[in-house]
């Protein structure tokens, strides 16, 4: 492998992201929806990074004049509204399995749990609320589904949390990109994009330890 092209491209991330999408535009676009769509749409990825990936394609447009700012942003929309239809009806399939509390393979039974107290608090809105959670924001729409929430109620919270959580994250990225001093220093977003994506994974992880112990010490 050779470093000094991986650290050159990391330096120079706006010339190698403008040949991305000049050269490969429509498998970059299908490449970012997959991203969003599966993070929202299948209840065993949930530590996809929707949220950096949104903010950093923000970033990357407001440098890039490769990137049609229009069509970007109505596929990350429709990819996050599609993904949580998705996983609705994932939910309605595994319905039996949420009721009678079975661990379903490859799906942490505390995350369903913990989205079902978040419904208690919240009622409907969380759908629209957990947009800007991570883990909570792949498994309301399951959970939803599970619960036998009436379609039409969820598909308005989900369209009205799919289009507000991919404007105002892919605004801020927007905005950021626009300032001189990140467009000059864009290894700077990639980092603060990287630090932004493990924060949910850290969380999980220290909780987990922090569990653990506890069940030990007693």
């Amino acid at each position: 492998m050779n470093f000094s092209y991986l650290i050159d491209v990391f330096l120079h991330a706006p010339e190698y992201l403008n040949q991305l999408f000049s050269q490969y535009s429509l498998w970059a676009y299908i490449l970012l929806f997959a991203i969003i769509f599966f993070e929202t749409g299948v209840v065993i990825t949930p530590f996809l990074p929707g949220d950096s990936i949104i903010f950093g394609v923000g970033a990357i447009a407001a440098i890039s004049s490769e990137v049609n700012l229009p069509v970007m942003i109505i596929l990350l929309m429709a990819a996050a509204i599609l993904g949580d239809s998705l996983n609705y009806q994932i939910g309605c399939l595994l319905r039996s399995y949420v009721e009678s509390g079975k661990k379903i393979p490859l799906v942490k039974q505390e995350h369903i749990e913990r989205t079902q107290r978040f419904f208690e608090k919240h009622g409907g809105k969380t759908i629209t609320i957990a947009r800007f959670i991570p883990i909570i924001r792949t498994f309301a729409p399951f959970v939803s589904g599970a619960s036998k929430m009436k379609y039409s109620k969820f598909f308005l919270y989900n369209c009205l949390g799919g289009i507000m959580w991919v404007g105002s994250i892919f605004s801020i990225g927007f905005f950021f990109g626009n300032i001189p001093v990140i467009k000059n220093h864009f290894s700077l977003v990639t980092l603060g994009i990287i630090f932004v994506s493990l924060i949910p994974v850290l969380v999980t992880f220290i909780k987990s330890k922090k569990k653990v112990t506890q069940n030990y010490n007693f």
